[in-house]
C-alpha cells in the first residue's frame, strides 16, 4: 500500500470536522510542513529525528492541531 493511499484512508478515519475536502487537507499539510522545516516545533508528540517534516505536518492535520481559516470571497 503506498503512502498516499495509507493516508487517504487514515484521513477518512480521523479527519477533523472541519476539514470538508482531502484536497484542503493536503493544503494545509503543505503549508504546516513549511513551518516544520523554518524551525517551527511540532505539536503532536512524534520523534521528529525519526519522522520527515511531511509526515508529521499530515499527522498534525489529521488530528485537527492545526488552526485554520476558510476564506469564501476567492481571495488568500
Amino acid at each position: 500500500m503506498s503512502l498516499m493511499e495509507e493516508s487517504g484512508k487514515v484521513a477518512e478515519e480521523t479527519q477533523a470536522p472541519e476539514i470538508d475536502s482531502k484536497y484542503r487537507m493536503i493544503i494545509l499539510a503543505a503549508k504546516r510542513s513549511k513551518q516544520l522545516q523554518r524551525g517551527a516545533r511540532p505539536r503532536i508528540d512524534i520523534d521528529a529525528l525519526k519522522h520527515k517534516n511531511t509526515r508529521i505536518a499530515l499527522e498534525e492535520v489529521m488530528r485537527g492541531r492545526v488552526n485554520f481559516t476558510v476564506n469564501t470571497d476567492g481571495q488568500e
